[in-house]
C-alpha cells in the first residue's frame, strides 16, 4: 500500500453536507503514472517512484520510450514509501486512490510549501504593533524597535524576531477531514485549508 499520493491544489469552494455549508479545498491527483517499483533487495528500501506528465501528453496514453528520458515527458517526478511491494503495481499504470486508501470521513496530513510573500518587514512577518503614531512618537510605524541588550557589544540574540523572508516554507497541517472522493475525475475534497498557493503541489497522506 501506497503511503499517500500528490496532488495539485486547484483552490477552494464550499460544498454543502447535509443543512451545512463546509469550506474545502480541492486537490487534483490525476495524470501520476507509476515509472518504477524499488524493493528492499534491491534498493534497500520499498518504493514507488511516480511521474507527473506534462500537459501537451496529457491525451496520450502510457508509452515505455518515456522511461528512458523522464525529463522530457514528466513535469514532476516524486518517490512515495510502500509498507509492502504489492504485486498489483505495474510501471506505467496510473496511481489511484486504491493504491492509497484514501475515503470519504477518514482523516488526512497535507504537506506542501507555503506562498512567498518576499522581504517583509517586523509587522507584517511577526504582527509587530510598530512606533506609536501621535503623541510626539518618534519611531517609525513599522520599526522593530530595540534587537537586543547585548547590542553594545555588538551581539543580538539568536532567534530574534526580525525583517526577513516569508513564507515560501514547507508545512504540515494535520488531522483534516476528507469530506469526498471523486473517482472518475480524480478530486479530493479536503475541510479546511492547505499549504501553498493554487497550482502548487501537495502530499496527501492518512494522518499520523
Amino acid at each position: 500500500m501506497v503511503n499517500g499520493l500528490w496532488g495539485k491544489k486547484i483552490g477552494m469552494t464550499n460544498v454543502f453536507t447535509g443543512d451545512v455549508i463546509v469550506p474545502v479545498t480541492v486537490v487534483d491527483a490525476a495524470g501520476w503514472f507509476v515509472l518504477q517499483i524499488k524493493n528492499a533487495k534491491n534498493d534497500g528500501y520499498n518504493a514507488v517512484k511516480v511521474g507527473f506528465l506534462k500537459l501537451r501528453y496529457r491525451k496520450n496514453s502510457f508509452n515505455q520510450e518515456w522511461l528512458k528520458n523522464l525529463n522530457n515527458y514528466f513535469e514532476h517526478i516524486k518517490e512515495l514509501s510502500l509498507d509492502v511491494v504489492d504485486s498489483n503495481l505495474v510501471v506505467g499504470m496510473p496511481l489511484d486512490f486504491d493504491q492509497a486508501s484514501l475515503a470519504m470521513g477518514m482523516f488526512v496530513d497535507v504537506v506542501g510549501v507555503s506562498k512567498g510573500h518576499g522581504y517583509a518587514g517586523v509587522v507584517r512577518r511577526h504582527n509587530f504593533a510598530g512606533g506609536r503614531a501621535s503623541h510626539g512618537g518618534k519611531c517609525s510605524l513599522n520599526s522593530p524597535g530595540s534587537i537586543s541588550f547585548m547590542r553594545a557589544r555588538g551581539r543580538v540574540i539568536k532567534g530574534k524576531r526580525m525583517a526577513g523572508h516569508m513564507g515560501a516554507e514547507r508545512q504540515t497541517v494535520k488531522n483534516l477531514e476528507v469530506v469526498k472522493v471523486d473517482t472518475d475525475s480524480k478530486v479530493i475534497l479536503i475541510k479546511g485549508a492547505i499549504p501553498g498557493k493554487s497550482g502548487s503541489l501537495v502530499f496527501v497522506r492518512k494522518f499520523k
